[in-house]
């Protein structure tokens, strides 16, 4: 009798449970939005540091420009990219101060557990 091959759909469930699935599914949403958020507020900046040239350009914005979404996209990226290393700096960061809390001195607690069995052995008589 030869061997049951798992189905399609113990297969997708196997791996829809791995936990790295859902957090890279939530970590996509919450990027687009991100992103979102990134564009209009890069839009609003460059549009209103800008207001200037692009009035004596007769250009309503910097999209209207012959490259303008590129560049738009272009300081999108390298804001979403600041803050990603922002965060991922200040998390390593927070790694390291975890890190350098002493590990528990391993030859006192030895010590002391011996301490205490030849303590509880001389109570006992032995």
């Amino acid at each position: 009798m030869a061997p049951r091959r798992p189905s399609l759909l113990s297969d997708f469930k196997d791996f829809i449970n791995k936990g790295n699935v859902v957090d890279l599914a939530v970590a996509v949403v919450i990027g687009g939005a991100f992103g979102k958020v990134v564009d209009a507020v890069v839009s609003l900046v460059m549009t209103s540091a800008l207001e200037p040239a692009l009035k004596a350009a007769n250009v309503d914005s910097i999209n209207a420009w012959p490259a303008g979404a590129v560049i738009v996209a272009l300081i999108n990226f390298l804001v979403i990219a600041l803050v990603v290393f922002l965060i991922v700096r200040a998390i390593e960061a927070s790694k390291r101060k975890e890190e350098a809390v002493a590990p528990p001195d391993t030859q006192a607690m030895l010590a002391s557990a011996v301490t205490r069995l030849v303590d509880a052995l001389d109570r006992k008589g032995l």
